[in-house]
């Protein structure tokens, strides 16, 4: 799963907000699906750059991402590059574009995980959301905060 770390989970949480306001989605768009609108987030280009870049290569994107080469010079390789730089890898943007991760689908309630559909706008909103919150909680479980029943006690001078 990806880098669990500050940048990742506000990028998650960000594609969500704008998704579930209402942003432009069409799931066979290379610049408004799933992995399109994350790539908005992170690169900060916009769904038609996005989708020019990735028509210079056949396919979509988990084909992109399986022909993805660091060193190809393709405009769409450098978009990969940034999303992978910001901490996701090639497994999970291949699996966002079919909402398909067994953790992030396992941390979805039951009732919602059997009707999840990888090209429905509500449900990639859930899926980034669960995603965001499990590295979240991720994060939080990292974080040791000091004892303060071991720190030194002031001592009263008298006067």
């Amino acid at each position: 799963m990806a880098t669990t770390s500050l940048p990742v989970i506000q990028a998650l949480r960000s594609t969500a907000q704008r998704l579930a306001t209402q942003a432009p989605y069409q799931w066979g768009h290379m610049g408004s699906c799933n992995c399109g609108h994350l790539a908005q987030t992170v690169t900060k280009l916009t769904k038609g750059e996005i989708h020019a870049r990735a028509m210079q290569r056949y396919g979509d994107w988990e084909r992109q991402l399986i022909d993805y080469c660091p060193t190809s010079g393709l405009p769409i390789d450098t978009t990969i590059d940034e999303m992978l730089a910001l901490g996701f890898t090639r497994t999970d943007l291949t699996h966002l574009e079919r909402l398909a991760d067994p953790a992030i689908r396992g941390a979805i309630p039951f009732e919602r995980r059997d009707q999840l559909r990888h090209n429905q706008r509500d449900d990639v909103v859930l899926y980034l959301r669960t995603w965001a919150d499990l590295l979240e909680q991720q994060l939080l479980a990292g974080i040791t905060l000091p004892s303060f029943a071991t720190a030194p006690q002031p001592v009263l001078v008298a006067s």
